[in-house]
Formats: structure tokens, C-alpha cells, sequence
């Protein structure tokens, strides 16, 4: 279908998981495709090479997005090898199951540096191309941040924080960027546990999701209409109803 074709989209922390799901089905839809990653060089390396068996150019970049000098690099790296930047997935994130009176001030901060500072500043590194593109960002939330967990307070607050950011940005970079949030609930890559099958009994449609659904939520925000914005998409299977 290649809906995407000739676009350029860069996913933060995509080297596996839900990111690496993401950052195949904007391959499969044409997009060149540059993934950061912090730790998993190899499984970088591995999903650039699957990336590139569809038939795109791809590009693995080193970034700590907790350092804001890093993410001016990666996103100068990534700009400078295709040219433009046309879609921005802020994917990567932090996850922590923490007490609340026993959380620390160094845990709170890290929850806020990864999955609400970064996304703010790869959006504002990113933003000129973005501009020139008439692009695209999207947020991953989390269901944890409309939902108050009391063993999550950091991840829930962090989560609703970037789910505030996302309608800010559409509002300060409209009318030439669309920014959009999806937001998902218990989401499982073919591990069983009892916590999880918790999780699906309590779900209405009965399962837990995949990445490939969250990724398919991705790719209505990345080629849908523009004038969609400012908006939070549940993957959740109505697990927060």
C-alpha cells in the first residue's frame, strides 16, 4: 500500500518490543525509519537489518534521551542521513511498580526525565523538520495515565503529564504539525503469567492487546487525516472503562 512512501519517521527507543513493532509497520507502509536506542545495540542492530528486508532505509542512533545534548545529536544524526524528518514517535519509556511513601526522589525524577522531559525535548529538537514537513508527532501514553495506580504513582503522573504535553503541542505547533497520543493498556508479546491473565479477565474483550494493535493505532495518527489533533487513543480492549 505504501502509504508512506518517501516519509522519513523517527521512533525513540525502538530497538524491541512495542517500538520495534511500531517502527516495523511504518516500514511496511514505506517510511524510512530511524529507531534510538540506549542499551540494546544488538537488538538494534537486528531490527535495522528486518527494517531493511522491507525494502527501506534504516538507521539505529545511540541517544540517551535523558540528557538533552544527546537528543539534539540523534535527531541531527537521523535528519542529516534522510534529508528531513516527516514523523516522530515517542515511544521510548520507563516502567516502575514502586510504594508511594517508599518512592524516591531520584526514581520520581528519572520516571519524568524518560517519558515526559524526553518526549519534549526530541518534539522540540525535531521541530524545525517537523515544520518544513508538515509532520506528524505521536505520543505513547499509557492507560496508567488516566487511571490513578497507587504502586505507579511516578509511571501514572509521568504518563498523564505527556498526555497534557501532547494537547499543548498541538496547539503551539498548529497548523503545520498534528501531534496525538495513543495511549495503551495491558499490552503482552506472547507471555503468559498470572498477572496478565488477571488483566484479561478484567478486560471487556476478554484478552490482552499486542504491539502490532498499538502499532496499528500508530499508523492511523501517521496517515489519517491532519486535521485530526490534540487527541488520546485508548488500546486498552476497554480495560478503563
Amino acid at each position: 500500500m505504501s502509504k508512506l512512501k518517501g516519509k522519513v519517521a523517527l521512533v525513540t527507543g525502538a530497538a524491541k518490543r512495542i517500538g520495534r513493532a511500531i517502527a516495523l509497520a511504518l516500514a511496511e507502509e514505506g517510511a524510512d525509519v530511524a529507531i534510538t536506542y540506549r542499551e540494546s545495540a544488538e537488538d538494534a542492530a537486528q531490527t535495522v537489518r528486518e527494517l531493511e528486508a522491507l525494502g527501506v532505509r534504516a538507521l539505529a542512533v545511540h541517544a540517551n534521551l535523558r540528557h538533552p545534548g544527546s537528543v539534539r545529536s540523534a535527531v541531527t544524526q537521523v535528519a542529516d542521513q534522510f534529508g528531513s524528518i516527516d514523523i516522530l514517535v515517542n515511544n521510548a519509556g520507563r516502567f516502575e511498580t514502586a510504594a508511594l511513601e517508599n518512592i524516591t526522589v531520584e526514581q520520581w525524577d528519572a520516571m519524568f526525565e524518560t517519558n515526559t522531559r524526553a518526549p519534549f525535548l526530541v518534539a522540540q529538537a525535531a521541530l524545525p523538520y517537523l515544520r518544513v514537513a508538515e509532520g506528524r508527532i505521536i505520543n505513547i501514553g499509557s492507560l496508567g495515565g488516566m487511571h490513578p495506580w497507587p504502586t505507579h504513582a511516578h509511571y501514572c503522573t509521568s504518563k498523564a503529564a505527556l498526555h497534557m504535553l501532547t494537547q499543548t503541542m498541538s496547539k503551539a505547533f498548529a497548523p503545520e504539525i498534528s501531534v496525538n497520543c495513543v495511549a495503551p493498556g495491558m499490552i503482552v508479546n506472547g507471555e503468559v503469567s498470572a498477572e496478565y491473565e488477571h488483566f484479561a479477565r478484567k478486560t471487556p474483550m476478554k484478552r490482552n492487546g499486542s504491539p502490532q494493535e498499538v502499532a496499528a493505532a500508530i499508523l492511523f495518527f501517521a496517515t489519517g487525516p491532519h486535521f485530526i489533533t490534540g487527541q488520546i487513543l485508548g488500546v486498552d480492549g476497554g480495560l478503563g472503562l
